[in-house]
């Protein structure tokens, strides 16, 4: 067992916990609390007055697809010779060597979900891991997290420089919608296939990618910057009646009203970044605050390599300084990101029962010049300092 106390608990799950403790065993948190009872061997770890919060989420990046300080041998994120690619797997990509993974957890970012770039229409499937481990098999959450679909510039300017479909807005939403309606159509044909062996379709590894969006097992995750890409991105998800997340949602804080009305989650950021491209003009960070303030459920992204993992919660930080309430930017690197991810079973919170992915800091978690302490995963000590 290992023991936590002397710090302030920010349990993400409605309470802080001056002075509190938390136990931990067999890797999952077994009481949180004060003055906790136990029997048994312990090992103690004193956060000397300092926070402790669960560990850190990022919802959407890309960390180890493109590997750090590598050019093209290490850049695996997108497969740009055909805008419909659903068959592609993240796990498949990952390197857990990167070292971007170290400086994650060392700076207590736990678990992160990531996946392939936004060249293509359809990109593959993302996954949602730990970050830290040698085999990606072993860091697994959830696989398939969701499916990656983007609208808008990227999309066009890949395609356009090779002179093939798509170079509009029109085209990518064509594209969409018609991978979407073939599948439909390829699991009817399935389904008459058991009862008639001579009607099953040959079997196409793109379909099958697609089925568990189709059955709402897993959602699109759409690339979306600017407003009508948004719109576009809501209007094909409510056709075909899927689940959908919002990442990006740069114009977001134009149609806070409008968003709030249809209930899907936005991920936002890059925040920290240049307005490299058209789409990104009206970047802020205060997109948050105002999506947050309309009752949009919202939680902060690095979308790494452009900005390092490590940094959410100084992007967490900027956006509270931004207007976004304190709670609120905790809650969107932590719990928030684990229920739009669909792993709030597990982790995002300190609550029993949950793993004991816990971060120690020697301040408030948001403090520029906080550090961790400790940082475990599974309840094994993955940094202390």
């Amino acid at each position: 067992m290992i023991l936590i106390k002397n710090g302030t608990v920010l349990t993400m799950a409605g309470k802080t916990i001056e002075n509190g403790e938390v136990l931990i065993d067999g890797g999952k948190i077994l009481k949180v609390g004060k003055n906790l009872s136990y029997s048994g061997e312990v090992k103690v770890l004193d956060a000397d007055g300092g926070y402790i919060m669960p560990g850190i989420i990022d919802a959407h990046c890309h960390i180890g697809m493109w590997e750090d300080a590598v050019g093209f041998e290490g850049a695996d994120g997108n497969e740009a010779t055909d805008p419909a690619t659903p068959h592609l797997r993240a796990i498949d990509a990952i390197n857990p060597m990167d070292k971007c993974f170290k400086e994650a957890y060392e700076n207590g970012v736990t678990c992160v979900c990531t996946g392939p770039g936004s060249a293509n229409v359809i990109g593959g499937t993302f996954t949602i891991i730990k970050t830290k481990g040698k085999r990606v098999d072993d860091m697994i959450v959830k696989e398939p997290a969701a499916m990656k679909v983007a609208f808008g510039e990227n999309p066009k300017s890949t395609y356009d420089d090779k002179h093939q479909m798509p170079t509009t807005r029109m085209a990518i939403a064509a594209i969409l919608r018609d991978y979407l309606y073939r599948v439909k159509d390829y699991m009817k044909a399935k389904k008459a296939g058991e009862k008639d062996e001579d009607d099953m379709p040959d079997f196409d590894i793109k379909m099958e990618s697609l089925i568990p969006v189709i059955e709402g097992k897993i959602p699109l995750k759409a690339h979306a910057h600017r407003a009508d890409d948004i719109f576009t991105a809501i209007r094909i998800a409510k056709e075909f009646n899927l689940k959908l997340t919002l990442d990006h949602c740069t114009e977001g804080h134009l149609i806070a009203k409008e968003l709030s009305k249809e209930g899907y989650p936005a991920i936002v950021g890059p925040s920290l970044t240049e307005r490299s491209k058209i789409e990104l003009r009206e970047l802020t960070f205060e997109t948050a605050s105002v999506l947050s303030k309309e009752g949009v459920k919202i939680a902060l992204m690095t979308d790494h390599p452009v900005i390092p993992v490590h940094y959410l919660p100084l992007c967490a930080a900027l956006a509270v300084k931004a207007g976004l309430d304190e709670n609120t930017a905790l809650c969107a690197i932590t719990i928030n990101p684990a229920q739009i991810l669909g792993v709030d079973d597990r982790v995002g919170s300190i609550e029993e029962g949950k793993d004991a992915d816990i971060a120690v800091f020697d301040r408030h978690p948001l403090d520029i010049q906080s550090k961790t302490k400790y940082v475990l995963i599974d309840g094994k000590i993955a940094f202390e300092r």
